[in-house]
């Protein structure tokens, strides 16, 4: 059924974001070290994280640092925190409900268009969590490019993107792609339900004959 393949496509997509969210929000490279200017010692590198700090010397040996106090980290790091664990927990509530109104599950199965309202909510909650985790990368990203330009920041102190901001980037739009298919799956109303036919007409009585 074209139908539910539209749905198991956007799922999958969806819950490849899923994971791509929980590996971004875990990954310590969400700012590395810049190597511009002159004098920039690239001996190690240096990498920032929302949960560690680790810096990489040249001889491959890695030190990471847990950061210790919650409230001595800066508003950025909190509130991307905050986002992306909203993301994380809004995907995992929609992939329970998108479960129950996907077309290839046997929940409702008797109630089809009941199925595509639970599917069609279970998609607006990965496009929430996908939106979420978009502005949460971006605004972490933002603070990053602005601090890279300001003329006041130390060469030595300056930061690029880490691979972790392209991973919660593409995962969110995976995310909100996933959940625009189970949304735009369910537009159509009664697609499930038995085809109508026009209604045929009686054919015309006979002319009677008149003396």
């Amino acid at each position: 059924m074209a139908n539910g393949g539209i749905q198991l496509l956007g799922f999958t997509l969806a819950f490849l974001g899923f994971i791509g969210s929980i590996a971004a929000t875990v990954m310590v490279e969400w700012k590395a070290s810049s190597y511009a200017g002159d004098n920039i010692i690239t001996a190690q590198a240096l990498y920032e994280g929302l949960w560690k700090s680790c810096a990489s010397q040249s001889t491959g040996q890695i030190q990471c640092k847990v950061y210790d106090s919650l409230l001595q980290l800066p508003g950025i790091v909190l509130g991307t925190r905050g986002l992306m664990l909203a993301a994380i927990l809004l995907c995992l509530i929609s992939i329970l409900v998108a479960c129950v109104g996907m077309r290839c599950t046997t929940c409702l199965a008797d109630q089809l268009q009941q199925k595509d309202k639970v599917a069609l909510v279970g998609g607006v909650i990965f496009i929430i969590a996908g939106l979420l985790a978009l502005v949460g990368t971006s605004w972490y990203g933002h603070r990053i490019a602005q601090d890279f330009y300001n003329p006041f920041t130390p060469t030595n102190a300056k930061y690029e993107f880490g691979s972790a901001l392209y991973v919660g980037w593409g995962s969110a739009v995976l995310i909100m792609i996933g959940g625009g298919f189970l949304c735009c799956n369910c537009s159509g109303q009664g697609s499930g339900s038995a085809p109508r036919y026009p209604k045929s007409h009686p054919a015309s009585q006979p002319a009677k004959d008149y003396v």
